[in-house]
């Protein structure tokens, strides 16, 4: 992806580029404000990103940036700098949904962690962006706010959970979105979307004072970019560890850092058994694996160390059961939340513990596999998605390469990752011949996120993507 240059809009500049500018008083945060909010109120009608808006909150704080920088008493890197957040991720004083109508009037009380670090750090929280209900879908549509569209065709999914976070960042709605990813809700959109999505390692990025877990510990919270290097202080100001969130002391109190750049050892998996993967998405990835032999390191192509079937089961029944176990708090439910939900729910209700105890064996077994895997290898590189994305009106692609596929076809790389608490990153590839956007993933040991943003930034220097907004909009 290019950088921004002295032309561009301020609505489509880094975050680097923005903090650089207000050290030098080129313009202040305030002026990005108003620029990005005409932004929204151009785009945002077109694709149903943002669905809660803070108006009010977000000139405030950037009038108080302004006057931090006129000062010289900036916060930090991130000091006067736009951003969203998903509507899975409690914001002080702004609704806060989940894509229900359940939690239709939730206001919370407090900040879920992560979010007042990047208020305390100066950032400017724009609003809220859309979801699907739960986050237990693919692709970003609820009875609340109805569907968000993709940036680069509007007649398009831009995937989920992180729909509207990403479709958000892609169109010029801020530099940054911070969403979740419990099976890849980060990674996928982002590589609909033409972004970098970072899923941190399990912990790495603690959490309190959020919604209730029925993921357990399979979902991170983490950012997605325009570009590689704004990766870095969005991941320095959330990421220290935190009392609250016990795993997070396994990173101590070290910064996180990108890892100096040497020759690694890939494995370059380009399918999973014989799960279909769109021709054009594997041509791109190709092309990645490719540029990193080139590149020096050392990319071996193979198959997943692992079977595919038992895990995307496994991650059903838990998130199933999740589901049915945090509606049993809400007695009223039924008729109000969507089908696909209710199914879901009822089934997990009528899950043994047999079956449930099962899918966190397949889970314990799968992170020392991979613990084990990592002694010889440095990062896996898959697609991220296995397809390009799909008609706004359906949840999932009904075929891929020819194949008629399941709801889960498309997601089957990246679920793994949240199973084993590895880190994963999706990365904009060469895009398909109708210009849409299209991504690979890495994914490294757990701890190893500084290694990925070094590798995603080798790429990304060596094989920049075009543009930093699809051109459509």
């Amino acid at each position: 992806m290019r950088t921004s240059d002295s032309t561009d809009p301020l609505w489509q500049r880094s975050a680097l580029d923005l903090i650089a500018a207000y050290a030098g008083r080129d313009f202040s945060p305030v002026e990005v404000l108003d620029s990005v909010l005409e932004r929204l109120d151009k785009i945002n009608p077109k694709i149903n990103a943002v669905v809660t808006l803070d108006r009010k909150s977000a000139r405030s704080a950037a009038e108080a940036s302004e006057k931090r920088w006129l000062a010289r008493t900036a916060l930090g890197p991130l000091d006067g700098v736009p951003l969203t957040v998903k509507d899975n991720i409690p914001v002080c004083g702004l609704r806060t949904t989940w894509g229900s109508n359940l939690y239709a009037d939730y206001v919370p009380e407090a900040d879920e962690l992560p979010i007042a670090r990047l208020r305390d750090a100066g950032a400017i929280i724009l609003g809220k962006t859309n979801c699907p209900e739960f986050t237990l879908q693919g692709y970003t549509d609820n009875l609340l706010f109805g569907p968000t569209r993709n940036p680069w065709n509007l007649e398009l999914t831009p995937g989920g959970s992180s729909g509207g976070a990403v479709a958000a960042v892609s169109a010029g709605i801020g530099p940054i979105a911070i969403g979740t990813d419990g099976g890849g809700s980060i990674r996928r959109p982002a590589s609909h979307t033409g972004l970098v999505g970072l899923k941190p390692s399990r912990g790495r990025v603690p959490r309190c004072d959020g919604f209730p877990a029925i993921l357990l510990h399979l979902e991170t919270l983490g950012p997605m970019t325009r570009n590689v290097a704004d990766l870095r202080p969005v991941m320095q100001v959330i990421s220290p560890p935190d009392p609250r969130d016990p795993v997070s002391s396994y990173f101590r109190r070290e910064s996180f850092e990108v890892e100096p750049i040497r020759s690694n050892r890939i494995l370059y998996v380009p399918q999973f058994a014989d799960s279909p993967v769109d021709p054009e998405v594997s041509a791109s990835v190709a092309v990645a694996a490719k540029l990193f032999a080139d590149l020096g390191h050392s990319v071996e192509e193979g198959k997943a160390p692992f079977t595919i079937e038992p895990l995307a089961q496994a991650w059903g029944v838990v998130g199933q059961v999740g589901l049915a176990w945090l509606l049993e708090t809400k007695p009223d439910w039924k008729g109000k939340i969507a089908p696909a939900l209710e199914e879901m729910a009822v089934n997990g209700k009528a899950r043994t513990g047999r079956e449930y105890f099962d899918a966190l064996n397949i889970f314990k077994e799968l992170e020392q596999s991979l613990s084990l895997f990592f002694e010889a290898y440095d990062a896996i590189l898959t697609p991220t998605a296995a397809a390009l994305p799909w008609p706004v009106s359906d949840p999932y692609p009904q075929w891929i390469d020819g194949q008629k596929v399941g709801p889960r076809t498309h997601a089957a790389f990246t679920g793994f990752v949240n199973i084993s608490g590895c880190a994963g990153i999706s990365i904009p590839s060469d895009p398909a011949a109708n210009g849409l956007p299209i991504g690979f993933q890495l994914v490294a040991a757990s701890g190893r996120d500084g290694l990925l943003c070094a590798l995603a930034a080798q790429f990304e220097s060596a094989h920049p993507w075009i543009e930093l907004a699809p051109l459509l909009l």
